[in-house]
């Protein structure tokens, strides 16, 4: 009947056991709470649960009872009968821990005499490695739990903390490997999708990008060919970046920046003297690109004349000087970009067809926004992180500005885009975007393209078609107004910052403060 109720009372305590294991991820605290039940089960002197450290090599005590602190020490595999427990994997018995004086040496009996307590000690096993040991020690009373009995209890017990031991270090390292796969991920995405804010994974972008990767690897000259506001520079930033020039220098220049008069000498440089205000000598771009790349936007609208000279650097990476009469050799890479028609531009005479072969060995054509709609979203994202921490907001979009958005044709292309979330996130009262802090020439494209169908009226009836235009454009002109207003009193009235912040240039909003008759207060002047 005895016997009856110790298989019994382990079978329960084993039940508990296996409860604690499973009841929680944290192992520190389960592995405490299963030496308190032990304790319960076999009247414990002292108990400890020791594990593996695969980084130190090293046995540390993860969880023990009645072990003063002192004495949780690190040892190696093989050191000590815990040592050699974990090292064999086989467990060890010492009926009388006076055979072991290292064992109770320091410990406190009180009335009990040391000839009573025994040591079992059995490895901690899963279904493939050791992973730790769990040993006790226990007094022996004629009511107590025979030592076979009780080893074939802890080497159950110690079956299941190495099952649990497994699964959690399995748990553990499948998390490390989701974060290392998630960093490179994210790594990939960012090489790949998003080079120098270039932002974009429409097919006709990946498309982009994996001709930006094949030419940069190369010393090709690449000609970038788009609409206004599609991204060209930032192209050619992502070539030079990526390319075995990166640590030379980036030297952009605007063809239509520079008066025709002064551009050869931006370009190649002058000599003191060679013309009238040419005090010293000046270094060209061509010059400070040196073993760098150069970058020619609007290269179309380059002069016929410099056009020649530009194709005696291509041929003869060397350079002449205005005024100088000795080459001056040059290692640059050229990009350079247009949003013409070359090609009817050399059917006008307007571009030397000789120059055209030259610059276009690569060409990259970039897409309109219109042409990839789907990176709108994406690009939005891009833009309202980039002012939100710019002007310290929150700015969302509604989904009603969502949809403007997306239905609008964008003929500025990504640069209007920029310039459309700034404007929101400046001009929205909350953090909550509406239709009302749109440009425009977005709601008014938006209402004509969604006019509702005119009703059939008989004969008899008048249309009321014209009433509805003219109340349409009289809204229109409002809503413009508004937003002329809002914009000069946002930016100080300071025209240029004010078309800047709607998105149109300092002319169009002249003709709209003119057409409007608006008043525009000076900054000194108080209202």
């Amino acid at each position: 009947m005895v016997e009856n109720t110790k298989a019994s009372l382990g079978l329960t305590t084993i039940y508990e056991i296996s409860k604690i294991l499973t009841s929680t991820l944290n192992l520190h605290h389960s592995l405490n709470s299963v030496v308190n039940v032990l304790d319960k089960f076999l009247g414990m002197r002292n108990g400890t649960i020791v594990l593996y450290d695969k980084q130190s090599n090293e046995l540390y005590t993860a969880a023990s009872l009645g072990v003063d602190v002192k004495n949780q020490t690190r040892f190696r595999s093989g050191e000590g009968i815990i040592g050699k427990v974990f090292k064999t994997g086989s467990p060890i018995v010492i009926p009388d821990i006076r055979d072991e004086p290292s064992l109770w040496k320091g410990m406190q009996f009180g009335d009990d005499t040391i000839a009573r307590f025994s040591l079992l000690c059995v490895p901690i096993k899963g279904h493939e490695n050791t992973t730790g040991t769990l040993s006790v020690i226990y007094k022996r009373e004629k009511d107590s739990i025979p030592i076979n009995d009780a080893i074939s209890f802890l080497i159950m017990a110690g079956s299941l903390i190495g099952q649990t031991i497994e699964i959690s270090n399995k748990i553990t390292e499948e998390k490390q490997k989701l974060r290392e796969e998630r960093v490179h991920l994210q790594q990939a995405l960012t090489s790949k999708h998003k080079m120098f804010n270039i932002v974009g994974q429409s097919e006709i972008m990946i498309q982009t990008y994996q001709t930006i990767k094949r030419v940069a690897a190369s010393s090709a000259t690449v000609l970038i060919r788009g609409e206004s506001g599609t991204g060209k520079e930032l192209v050619a930033k992502a070539i030079h970046y990526n390319s075995a020039r990166s640590n030379g220098p980036f030297i952009m220049l605007n063809c239509t920046a520079i008066p025709e008069s002064l551009l050869e000498s931006e370009l190649f440089g002058h000599v003191k003297g060679s013309f009238t205000g040419a005090y010293g000598e000046k270094k060209g771009k061509f010059e400070l690109a040196h073993k760098g790349t150069i970058f020619l936007d609007e290269i179309g609208d380059l002069p016929v004349s410099t056009q020649l000279k530009l194709l005696r650097v291509l041929q003869e990476k060397s350079l002449d000087k205005v005024g100088g009469s000795k080459p001056l050799p040059v290692d640059v890479r050229i990009i350079t970009a247009t949003n013409r028609d070359l090609e009817l531009e050399i059917s006008k005479g307007n571009f030397r067809e000789d120059l055209y072969y030259r610059i276009n060995v690569v060409p990259i054509i970039l897409p309109p926004l219109r042409k990839r709609k789907e990176d709108i979203p994406l690009l939005i994202d891009h833009f309202l992180v980039k002012y939100n921490k710019e002007n310290s907001t929150k700015v969302k979009l509604s989904q009603e500005v969502m949809e403007y958005i997306l239905d609008y044709n964008w003929p500025g292309n990504v640069r209007e885009l920029e310039n459309c979330v700034e404007r929101m996130v400046i001009m929205s009262d909350n953090n909550l975007a509406t239709k009302d802090d749109l440009p425009y020439e977005i709601i008014r494209a938006y209402k004509s393209a969604y006019k509702p169908e005119p009703v059939h009226k008989t004969p008899s009836e008048p249309s009321p078609k014209n009433t509805e235009d003219k109340s349409l454009t009289k809204s229109i002109e409002v809503m413009e107004v508004e937003q002329i207003l809002n914009a000069l009193k946002k930016c100080g009235w300071v025209k240029s910052r004010a078309a800047k912040l709607i998105g149109i240039t300092t002319r169009q909003l002249d003709y709209r403060i003119n057409k409007y008759g608006i008043s525009v207060e000076k900054p000194w002047q108080d209202s």
